[in-house]
C-alpha cells in the first residue's frame, strides 16, 4: 500500500530544543505576539495546523511537541508525568523568552499549558480553552479505564494502536473531514511499539485517588488558576465529546466566570477539525480585542454560552 502525503498538510519548519538529551520538536512560525499552542493526548501539533496558517502571517505561532509525542525524541526510559511536561514546556517558554503570551489548550495541554502559566502569569496575556480539564479527573470513561488494565492495556495502546488509531474515528463528529490524508497526518509519529510509549504513559498518569502524584498536581493547578483571573479567557467547546463533557466546560467556567464561551452542539472532542471554520473567526476577534487595564475589551458573547 502506497504511503499517503499528510505532510502537505503540515508545511512548517521543524525546531527542536534539547531537554536533557532529548529533541523537543516545536513549531516557531510567523512574528508578532506570540500563540503558544499546546496539545494533549494522543495527538501532536499536527492537530493546529488550521490554526498556525490562519494567524502565523500576524501571529507568532508556537507549538510543540510533548516529549515521546509528534516528532518529539521518544525515549523509552523517561518521567512521563504531568510534572516533567509543565517543566519542559516552561523551559521552552523561558528559552524563547516568550512574552504576552495567548496560551491555547486542549486535552491534557490545559493541564500542562495552564500549569505551565500558574507558575509564571506574567508571561500571559489571554487564554484560550478547547475541551479539556484542570482539575482532578472527576470520571475516566470506560474505554479510556480499559485501555489502564494491566498488560492488556500496555497491547492495546502500544501494540494495537487502539488508542489513537480509534481516536481519528472517535474523537469527530464529522468522519467525511477524516479523509486518510488527516488520519495519517494524525497517526504517523506513533508508528510502532515504542513510538507509542507516551500514548500508554499519558493514560497511565490518569490519577484515580488523591495518593497519586498527579491527582496532587491537578490540584494545585486548579487552586492557582486565580493567579489567572484577570486575564481575558475564552472557551471552545465541542458539546459531543464523550470524555471532556460539558461537566468540564461547566467546572473551568466556575473558574473562569469572565469568559467568553462558544459552544459548537455539532462537535466532538477534536474540536479544531469539527469546527475550525467557526473558531478561527472567532478567535481571530477575540485576539484582537485589546485589554484596557488588564481586562478584555466585552463582546456581545462575554459571559454567555453561543450554540452553533
Amino acid at each position: 500500500m502506497a504511503e499517503v502525503d499528510w505532510r502537505s498538510l503540515y508545511p512548517f519548519e521543524s525546531k527542536t530544543l534539547s531537554m536533557e538529551g532529548n529533541a523537543y520538536h516545536y513549531l516557531d512560525e510567523g512574528s508578532g505576539r506570540p500563540l503558544l499552542m499546546v496539545h494533549g493526548n494522543p495527538t501532536w501539533s499536527f492537530y493546529y495546523r488550521r490554526l498556525v496558517s490562519a494567524f502565523r502571517d500576524r501571529y507568532r505561532a508556537v507549538v510543540p511537541d510533548h516529549i515521546g509525542c509528534g516528532l518529539s525524541d521518544k525515549p523509552q526510559q523517561y518521567d512521563y508525568s504531568l510534572e516533567q511536561h509543565i517543566g519542559n514546556l516552561t523551559t521552552l517558554i523561558d528559552n524563547l523568552d516568550l512574552q504576552d503570551i495567548t496560551l491555547l489548550v486542549h486535552d491534557w495541554g490545559g493541564a500542562i499549558g495552564l500549569g505551565a502559566a500558574t507558575r509564571d502569569p506574567a508571561r500571559f496575556s489571554r487564554i484560550v480553552l478547547f475541551n479539556t480539564a484542570a482539575f482532578p479527573p472527576p470520571f475516566i470513561p470506560l474505554r479510556i479505564r480499559a485501555c489502564r488494565i494491566p498488560l492488556f492495556g500496555k497491547l492495546a495502546v502500544r501494540g494495537l494502536n487502539l488508542f489513537a488509531g480509534a481516536a481519528v474515528s472517535m474523537a469527530t463528529e464529522k468522519p467525511e473531514r477524516m479523509t486518510a490524508q488527516v488520519k495519517a497526518g494524525f497517526l504517523a509519529p506513533y508508528d510502532n511499539w515504542q513510538n507509542r510509549i507516551a500514548t500508554h504513559r499519558f493514560v497511565i498518569d490518569i490519577p484515580t485517588s488523591p495518593r497519586h502524584a498527579t491527582w496532587r498536581e491537578l490540584e494545585r493547578i486548579e487552586e492557582d488558576l486565580v493567579k489567572l483571573h484577570h486575564l481575558p479567557v475564552q472557551m471552545l467547546w465541542g458539546m459531543k465529546d464523550w470524555c471532556f463533557r460539558p461537566s468540564c466546560l461547566q467546572r473551568l467556567r466556575e473558574s473562569f466566570p469572565q469568559a467568553e464561551v462558544h459552544e459548537f452542539a455539532d462537535a466532538g472532542h477534536y474540536v479544531v477539525e469539527d469546527a475550525h471554520e467557526k473558531i478561527i473567526p472567532l478567535l481571530d476577534e477575540f485576539l484582537a480585542r485589546e485589554p484596557v487595564d488588564g481586562k478584555q475589551l466585552p463582546s456581545s458573547n462575554m459571559g454567555l454560552q453561543s450554540s452553533q
